[in-house]
């Protein structure tokens, strides 16, 4: 089978090009250090009157006998609320980043998090763990860890990994059940 070249780009005409340059006016191109630097979001305010603190108790485990799963659905619920959290059916109400937190202070803000989000009445939330690049071997303790302890929490229904855009395989997507 024979390739055939590209057809070449057509050639604008001189009164295309007066057109648009009296249409655009004159241009100043932008400077090269006129670039700001990505920074997370603050966290966002409680909408709802404040709760009465009470300690939230450390019942989840550390113990990860295998890989943590890509995603998890809990018994009892169709595939298909899985199949819609995947899609982005349902906005992320919040976020929770656990880069560079030790395990211990990622499942405590972990819990926190999700108590937080239950009392707000949030369905989906974002959990950043991190894919384990700058850790001791490469290896993923938060993303193993968190995983683990998502499929421990009983307002967990179901999670997946987020979307590129969201952080890949780096972050969950995280379905709540309703705090009624």
């Amino acid at each position: 089978m024979k390739k055939t070249a590209p057809n070449p780009p057509e050639q604008i005409e001189p009164d295309d090009a007066t057109l648009f340059r009296t249409a655009v006016g004159t241009v100043k191109p932008l400077a090269r250090q006129n670039r700001v630097k990505p920074h997370s979001q603050p966290r966002k305010p409680l909408l709802c009157p404040a709760v009465p603190a009470r300690t939230i108790s450390d019942t989840l485990s550390d113990f990860a006998s295998e890989d943590a799963p890509s995603e998890f659905l809990r018994n009892g619920l169709s595939r298909m609320a899985l199949r819609k959290l995947r899609r982005g059916e349902w906005p992320v109400q919040d976020s929770l980043d656990l880069h560079g937190n030790s395990s211990d202070a990622a499942r405590m803000l972990l819990q926190e998090f999700l108590h937080e989000a239950t009392q707000r009445e949030f369905r989906c939330v974002l959990v950043i763990h991190g894919k384990g690049m700058n850790s001791k071997n490469g290896e993923a303790v938060l993303r193993k860890l968190t995983r683990h302890w998502l499929t421990q929490h009983h307002y967990v229904l179901v999670y997946c990994d987020a979307p590129p855009r969201l952080g890949g395989s780096g972050a969950v997507l995280v379905l709540l059940k309703n705090n009624c």
